[in-house]
């Protein structure tokens, strides 16, 4: 294992990529701490010690972000806007046929969807930076607190103060996604998933030291071992596939025989990756959010009685409501989203257009019908997986009073385990190309 690792660095275009990726991951954490324009830090910094990590409703962004969004930085927005649009853009492919068919088209059609991805991710840059210098301007960025210094974070009010803040974090958006391209171009692995896995793992060893001081030492080698079963768990489950043999008939073209080959289409246990969490997660914030704002209770001090109903069931994590309609959305959008991403019918022409066919199976509509009988079946394991997982965090919050950033759990853990695989692979098979023996054995 170190024989290889010395081989990576011995390697100088792999020990370049590799010192390039993590000079950007540096002034990307870099960047997440250095405060926007009229930002009132040290007021910030104590309204983040008092809230620990209660802020629910900005909980999962503040997570892709790094921590970035509660301090108010130049990059408080992180990778979410480019998330957002990425999926946007991505579902837009079943309602907007001109989608369907740039992505068709190969490399210039997919230059194409990118660079219609980029001005989208702006655009939601734009809506929520605004909306984000607004909540901290009410004060609502932290509600919980009670604490006064939380309702003065920005020394400066002013419409053009507001519209500056509103700039540079629309700016810093606009950086990290250069940043991420430039890491795909000249570094390793995909540069956006990199550094969302850097955000995440910036805030491990936090809550980790938080559990050890909130819960003591037995609590923390508890949630430690824990997090050894859940990552090995989600290992198992990610290189996990259901592999469809395939054959291709022999045929001529000119002189040349072409197929006769065997190989098989890998159906991954999990198809949806973090999609669904997110998505779930997304739905969820929003009664609690339109709770949020009307609040304000009445002439007899009372608030609306839905109000109340959604505070309830809908702001608390640990209750047992929030955790089954939580669970039951992940595996509704799982079932969703991998209907979208993967398409049978056009899987099964694919092969049938050049004379490939599943053992037993005749090609066209047949192979379709097996194609997803087989999706469906081994989607409903992906889509328990992807539910235990993502409560794992709001059982660990109930059961040992870790925070909603518990780090074994949820996206998090999900993202963690799948760019980390995935970057290895890439650098084992960077190693394999130059010495004929990779990272991995």
């Amino acid at each position: 294992m170190f024989s290889a690792i010395a081989r990576v660095f011995r390697t100088p275009d792999l020990r370049r990529k590799i010192a390039f990726t993590l000079a950007i991951i540096a002034l990307y954490r870099f960047g997440a701490h250095i405060p926007a324009p009229f930002v009132d830090f040290p007021n910030v910094q104590e309204c983040l010690r008092q809230s620990a990590g209660t802020q629910g409703l900005l909980s999962l962004v503040n997570l892709f972000s790094g921590g970035a969004l509660l301090q108010l930085s130049i990059f408080a927005l992180g990778v979410m806007p480019y998330i957002t649009a990425t999926i946007i853009v991505q579902l837009l492919r079943v309602v907007i046929p001109h989608f369907e068919t740039l992505y068709k088209e190969g490399q210039a059609g997919q230059a194409r969807l990118t660079q219609y991805t980029r001005y989208l991710t702006i655009a939601l840059a734009l809506l929520q930076s605004t909306t984000l210098v607004t909540v901290a301007r009410s004060g609502q960025l932290f509600p919980s607190t009670g604490v006064p210094e939380c309702e003065q974070l920005l020394t400066n009010d002013a419409w053009w103060a507001q519209l500056l803040m509103i700039i540079t974090m629309t700016a810093g958006t606009g950086l990290i996604m250069w940043f991420a391209e430039l890491v795909t171009e000249r570094g390793i692995g995909n540069g956006m998933s990199l550094l969302i896995f850097t955000s995440i793992a910036a805030a491990f060893p936090a809550s980790m030291w938080a559990i050890w001081q909130s819960r003591g030492f037995e609590v923390f080698l508890l949630v430690l071992a824990v997090g050894i079963v859940v990552v090995a768990l989600v290992v198992y489950v990610e290189q996990s596939q259901r592999r469809i043999p395939v054959q291709y008939a022999k045929r001529m073209v000119g002189r040349r025989t072409y197929g006769g080959t065997n190989t098989y289409i890998p159906i991954k246990v999990n198809m949806a990756g973090v999609v669904p969490v997110i998505f779930a997660s997304s739905l969820l914030y929003i009664p609690a959010l339109i709770a949020q704002f009307n609040a304000q209770p009445d002439a007899d001090n009372q608030i609306a009685p839905w109000v109340a109903w959604i505070q309830q069931y809908f702001t608390n994590g640990d209750h047992p409501i929030y955790m089954l309609v939580y669970f039951l959305l992940i595996v509704g959008f799982t079932y969703f989203y991998v209907a979208i991403t993967f398409n049978p019918v056009e899987v099964a022409d694919n092969m049938k257009k050049y004379g490939g066919f599943i053992p037993g199976i005749r090609a066209g509509r047949p192979t379709a019908e097996y194609l997803d009988y087989v999706l469906t079946r081994i989607t409903l394991p992906g889509s328990l997986y992807l539910g235990c997982i993502a409560l794992l965090p709001l059982i660990a919050l109930a059961a040992v009073g870790a925070n909603q950033n518990f780090p074994f759990g949820g996206a998090s853990i999900l993202i963690i385990v799948g760019v980390g695989l995935e970057t290895v692979k890439q650098i084992d098979a960077q190693l394999q190309q130059r010495h004929y023996e990779g990272l991995l054995r």
